[in-house]
């Protein structure tokens, strides 16, 4: 299903595309302004829970390359939105990283008008090569 489809939110849409051009970018200052303090990102892919702290992540990003600067389009699109109240809702969302494609489930908590993800939990889909049927929208 492509972004404009979707009935979510302006601000909500708007908190989602700033997590996309944090991780394109790899610009922790938009990550800090996603990303709750308190969040963490879990991964269970190897058949065992995996936790990141976000000040982990954070250092994490701002050590990488951004696939900006090595010339990348940027390719990402909003998968579902499902919202569990007025102030919380769940984004799955599909985005390319150099060559590898992620889905990510993102769990969003409004407070104060502002969303911000309160926790991740990721899942490496495949490469670029193994995945030639993906359609991310660039």
């Amino acid at each position: 299903m492509a972004q404009t489809e979707l009935d979510i939110g302006q601000d909500l849409r708007e908190a989602i595309e700033l997590y996309f051009e944090a991780l394109y970018m790899c610009d922790v200052d938009l990550l800090d302004r996603v990303f709750h303090p308190a969040s963490s990102l879990f991964d269970a892919d190897a058949g065992a829970i995996f936790v990141d702290p976000i000040t982990h992540y954070r250092q994490t990003i701002a050590e990488r390359a951004s696939p900006a600067s090595l010339g990348q389009v940027r390719q990402d699109e909003i998968l579902l939105v499902d919202h569990l109240s007025d102030n919380a809702a769940l984004a799955k969302v599909r985005l390319r990283i150099h060559q590898n494609v992620f889905v990510d489930h993102l769990c969003y908590a409004r407070s104060g008008g502002c969303w911000r993800i309160v926790a991740k939990l990721w899942h490496l889909e495949g490469t670029i090569k193994d995945l030639p049927s993906i359609d991310l929208k660039s």
